[in-house]
């Protein structure tokens, strides 16, 4: 009698890097990156926590500077247009059964393109000066680039292990603190069963929250140094992380999936 040996299971890039916590720290880092570098190119408008631009434009309107003002104001529709158009793009690629994550990161690197292109030819005028009339074109690229990121964690959410924003921390913050009150608590509590059982749920979370953290300061801190050396082409490094995992999901196999009911 021939006993079969069970499969060898290679080690698979791919499938480690859409993992739960490799993509959500890279997705992070992206947004840090470009969250920053737009903020100190184009003078205090964000592209990734895009509801900042609602502050910044009362600080803008305090100051009378009325076009500062509308330009932030106007990237809040811009968002709300880039994350409809993904989830449109989203429901598309699932009805003719297309890998819904790949297409979206097609999507935001196509778009991150768009970014760098449109930045690197109007940016080198906003040296000298704060104009408005050019801040505007590219910081719509880069939110329309943000929000598809925004869109994907929500579109493709069943290649994610539960809902975490990669492009807005401060939700990431709070639920970090909690869990990690919870862990404490849970190892100075003197009912055991249930205690062990919180302090696996807050690991859990912790586990995943905090690596999307991480890679949020450290895009941030990376686009602080890039951005000094090489200004909007530094944004090929988000770029290529993204082109990166974009090929990595069309790698994977086809996953079935339950028709979507949103």
């Amino acid at each position: 009698m021939t006993v079969s040996s069970p499969p060898h299971s290679s080690f698979s890039l791919s499938s480690f890097l859409l993992s739960s916590a490799p993509i959500g720290f890279l997705l992070s880092w992206v947004a840090g990156f470009v969250d920053t570098a737009a903020f100190i190119i184009l003078f205090d408008l964000f592209t990734a926590h895009v509801t900042g631009n609602l502050a910044l434009a009362g600080s803008f309107f305090a100051n009378s500077d009325h076009e500062g003002t509308l330009t932030r104001l106007v990237m809040i529709p811009v968002f709300m247009t880039g994350v409809a158009l993904a989830s449109l793009l989203a429901r598309h690629a699932r009805q003719h059964q297309w890998p819904v994550l790949a297409v979206l990161l097609t999507a935001e690197a196509i778009a991150l393109s768009i970014f760098m292109y449109v930045g690197v030819r109007l940016s080198p005028t906003l040296i000298l000066d704060v104009q408005e009339d050019l801040i505007l074109p590219i910081g719509v690229t880069g939110v329309l680039a943000m929000a598809i990121q925004n869109a994907l964690m929500k579109e493709a959410k069943e290649s994610f292990k539960g809902y975490i924003p990669t492009t807005v921390m401060t939700g990431n913050t709070t639920q970090l603190t909690i869990d990690l009150v919870q862990l404490v608590l849970a190892k100075f509590s003197t009912a055991p069963e249930s205690a062990s059982q919180e302090a696996k749920e807050a690991c859990d979370r912790i586990g995943r929250t905090f690596p999307i953290l991480l890679g949020f300061v450290l895009g941030g801190a990376a686009a602080a140094y890039f951005v000094s050396i090489a200004e909007f082409w530094s944004l090929a490094l988000p770029l290529v992380t993204i082109c990166i995992l974009a090929i990595a999901a069309y790698s994977q196999p086809a996953k079935t999936t339950p028709d979507d009911t949103h």
